[in-house]
């Protein structure tokens, strides 16, 4: 096995050859834990290496959160600073590379009062929207990534120590996002051909609507005129080529904000503000969340349903096969990054514009009314499974099957 060091170098990487495709003269900023310092250190020398002129390190540390969440007022928690919005806005504009690595866990904020929860939430969405758009327009590289800490470790591996217990989701994380196997920059490029292969496809099609079936859910969505497939690599405004998550095994597209009627059922949990949402129900009408229900987390759902008008809506489809990596090592993340790649999975809020024909330079009302919802929130939740089937629907009301018990049908 190969120790940590060697380990964390070939993520890192990864992460800037690959993830961010960091360019000579160019600049980085990284947000994360101080859990992830071990990688962030070593991906800032590799930024260095590769010709970037800066690396900016945001850091936070999950307790002074918990702290800060536990003691300040809900008007203290949802002050956001104007220092901070222009610093994102800063490198925004100078085109940085922004890496964000999740190490937090799952449960970081469980039982804070969803009150105060539901406001930081929504300040933060309101405070970052402008940064929020560019990177649903990939103005600029961005990649997410994953880092363990001891509290999301003992989540997913509670039998181990605390060591034990790190190391077996590093390597996990590792096998992931292919980090593994001798030549990871290959195996990234051998993925990107596959996922492109069924998002030419599926252009190509241009179905009307999609319909799910599986227990629990029965489920149509209508898809906008001039939608566009997407998966694996992306392209940034400066024709530059980086991968927004890793690991990746999606293919997605934007559904129409009206179009969607049925219900659908979840089929992992979803780690949404530090607290964990489980056995809920969605039920859709014209395209609006018209009722729903949770056997756990019912306010913070209901806190998230109620953030703004498009929190009701959806703004993601993703296609995933149940036959893939992620999913066949068995084991729950508690992690949207990683358990979305082991599922099929929608996501309430905003919509990403680069998944409509001229959708880049389209503005925000542009875009609403070629029928893309617009939210300060995007949150993904999982719906798929081995008895999920879903049809495409093309201009005539033919359906062709596209997945069959969870994989695809072609």
């Amino acid at each position: 096995m190969k120790n940590l060091d060697e380990k964390l170098d070939k993520y890192a990487d990864l992460l800037v050859e690959v993830g961010l495709n960091v360019q000579k003269d160019g600049r980085v900023f990284v947000r994360s834990s101080v859990d992830a310092l071990p990688l962030i250190r070593r991906v800032t020398e590799k930024a260095y290496e590769k010709g970037a002129k800066e690396v900016k390190v945001s850091l936070s540390d999950d307790t002074l959160t918990r702290l800060h969440a536990d003691y300040q007022t809900k008007e203290e928690l949802s002050t956001i600073h104007q220092w901070a919005i222009d610093e994102r806005m800063h490198y925004s504009d100078e085109k940085a590379g922004f890496l964000s690595i999740t190490s937090s866990s799952p449960e970081l904020l469980k039982g804070v009062d969803p009150e105060k929860l539901q406001a930081m939430q929504i300040a933060a969405g309101n405070a970052f929207k402008d940064f929020s758009n560019r990177i649903q327009s990939d103005y600029h590289s961005w990649c997410v990534a994953g880092y363990p800490s001891v509290e999301w470790a003992k989540l997913v591996f509670p039998d181990k120590s605390d060591d034990e217990a790190v190391e077996a989701l590093l390597d996990l994380i590792l096998y992931t996002v292919r980090a593994d196997v001798e030549d990871p920059v290959e195996a990234w490029e051998a993925l990107d051909r596959t996922l492109h292969e069924k998002v030419d496809y599926l252009n190509d099609k241009k179905y009307k609507a999609l319909r799910y079936e599986a227990p629990g859910t029965d489920f149509v969505m209508g898809l906008p005129q001039g939608h566009l497939w997407a998966g694996a690599s992306s392209v940034n405004e400066d024709g530059e080529r980086f991968m927004a998550n890793m690991p990746t095994e999606e293919v997605f597209s934007v559904p129409e904000k009206t179009g969607m009627n049925g219900y659908v059922s979840n089929t992992l949990p979803l780690s949404y503000g530090g607290n964990i949402i489980d056995d809920f129900k969605l039920t859709f009408k014209d395209g609006k969340v018209v009722d729903f229900e949770a056997g756990r987390g019912y306010e913070v759902l209901e806190n998230l349903l109620n953030t703004d008008e498009g929190s009701r809506y959806l703004g993601e489809v993703a296609l995933v096969p149940h036959d893939s990596p992620i999913s066949n090592t068995g084991k729950l993340f508690y992690n949207t990054l990683f358990d979305e790649n082991a599922s099929c999975h929608i996501a309430l809020g905003s919509a990403y514009a680069f998944c409509l024909e001229g959708g880049k330079s389209m503005s925000r009302e542009e875009l609403e009314k070629a029928g893309l919802n617009d939210s300060i929130s995007h949150v993904d939740f999982m719906i798929g499974s081995d008895k999920l089937d879903i049809y495409g629907i093309d201009d005539n009301g033919n359906e062709t099957k596209i997945f069959e018990k969870g994989n695809w049908a072609f």
